[in-house]
């Protein structure tokens, strides 16, 4: 594996780059100790223990200590740690791991108050920008630097990049714009997965045709979460956005130079209500449209299974939800597909969410970590633990857990893969987690879409 660190004052050089997985939800916070029982003999430069040549360039800092900082909680935060504890015995660094669920706010808190951590992991370049703003966040090291240029995609170091300055190596990802279904009930059905968005709503015309029973319809969507009630709605639109109209449009969309009432935006909404406003085409074994905004997101998808629909969009890490049993594959109980583009001949177009490792100091055993957390060594470690996936270059495919993430990390992976970060996590809190989420609720629920559109357009600041 590649690795390219050099600290400046340190003897170390040579570290890869890495990211992993898909967000978490937050615990209340909880410490993760992770100290080394093994360790070096004595300080920087030290003899290194034995099985510890792929750390050496790290240096060694017996008894440094480093506080690392996030959203990431319970099993998660569990992987986490104990992908960082062959660094920590290699280089003597205690890490500490500190998850919260008030990050967002604690984070600003602990920076006025002079007490900020060596490394946070930020989950989004919004709130990114907003920390950098604090003016406490020092640039990443060159080494950092030359390993997104090496492992990433362009698109992913601008999401780490405030102005002309590289802050924040991505870390964990996740992709969006799947659609899960049953390939049994294809193969038997004759049913073929579209390329195309057109093909994509011939089908759903087939299978409304088709029918089955009278509970059934062709989509199940689900809107319920919480005090985020809304938020799979969003997703549907970026994906469309960026399908239908490219990336430059997208982008003018988040920077809000592009209005929600637009002719683009405005089109993207209408292709998503064709099938979510169509009482023909959901929400089988559930209801009508307005059903949607009742249905959580975990619930929804499971209605394949009871044949009562047969297509649910939603993340990669929908995985997760399906029942004990549930073979996830190709060839079996579920599958999925990625939202197809309008053209099929168009390069592959995802949206999806990571995160960003961020310092507060430029000590050398802060840059350490951070370049390891950068690396494609810490990026195979961690994603051979479970869970996760990444977008590094450095990957091996392979080491994810399960064929989706397989799929999702080859897709990120493709030279020609057009990402883009999640819209609602880069627009302003008040539209895009607030009256983006409200508007998708009023939408399917039969509000005029003129009045949704300008309703979330007047939101913006």
């Amino acid at each position: 594996m590649k690795r390219r660190f050099i600290a400046p004052m340190a003897a170390l050089a040579a570290a890869g780059l890495v990211l992993a997985g898909c967000s978490s939800d937050s615990d209340p916070e909880e410490t993760t100790d992770t100290t080394a029982t093994g360790g070096t003999d004595g300080g920087d430069g030290g003899e290194m223990m034995a099985g510890c040549e792929d750390y050496a360039d790290y240096g060694t800092f017996d008894g440094a200590e480093v506080e690392l900082y996030g959203t990431i909680s319970g099993v998660e935060a569990e992987q986490l740690t104990e992908s960082i504890m062959t660094f920590e015995e290699c280089t003597g660094i205690d890490v500490t791991y500190n998850g919260s669920d008030e990050f967002e706010t604690e984070i600003n808190v602990r920076v006025e108050g002079g007490n900020a951590p060596d490394l946070a992991i930020i989950p989004q370049p919004g709130l990114l920008q907003r920390v950098v703003g604090t003016g406490a966040v020092v640039p990443a090291p060159e080494a950092v630097s030359a390993n997104v240029d090496e492992f990433w995609s362009e698109d992913w170091k601008n999401y780490g990049t405030v102005g002309t300055t590289f802050y924040a190596a991505p870390l964990m990802a996740s992709v969006k714009g799947w659609v899960w279904y049953s390939p049994s009930e294809f193969s038997e059905k004759g049913y073929e997965v579209p390329t195309t968005w057109d093909e994509l709503m011939t089908l759903t015309e087939t299978m409304a045709a088709d029918g089955g029973s009278d509970s059934y319809k062709p989509w199940c969507i689900g809107f319920e979460s919480g005090t985020a009630t809304g938020w799979p709605g969003t997703d549907w639109i970026e994906d469309l956005v960026l399908r239908q109209h490219g990336a430059d449009a997208y982008d003018q969309w988040v920077a809000g130079d592009l209005d929600f009432t637009s002719p683009e935006i405005t089109e993207s909404f209408e292709s998503f209500g064709a099938i979510a406003t169509n009482p023909d085409y959901v929400n089988g074994g559930l209801g009508d449209p307005s059903s949607i905004v009742e249905t959580s997101f975990q619930e929804a998808g499971l209605q394949i299974l009871e044949g009562n629909c047969s297509l649910h969009h939603q993340a990669s890490f929908y995985e997760a939800q399906w029942p004990e049993g549930t073979t996830v594959a190709e060839d079996g109980d579920i599958w999925a597909f990625l939202t197809p583009n309008i053209n099929a001949d168009d390069p592959a177009a995802v949206t999806g969410g990571g995160e960003f490792v961020a310092a507060f100091n430029e000590e050398e055993p802060t840059q350490a970590l951070q370049a390891f957390l950068s690396s494609d060594t810490w990026a195979n470690e961690r994603v051979s633990i479970g869970g996760v996936i990444s977008a590094n270059k450095g990957l091996d495919p392979a080491n994810a857990s399960s064929p989706i993430g397989q799929a999702s990390i080859e897709i990120l992976q493709g030279e020609d893969t057009v990402f883009r970060f999640d819209a609602s996590d880069l627009m302003p809190a008040e539209v895009g987690a607030s009256a983006f989420w409200t508007g998708m609720n009023d939408y399917v629920g039969g509000t005029d879409l003129n009045t949704v559109l300008t309703n979330i357009e007047n939101a913006w600041p």
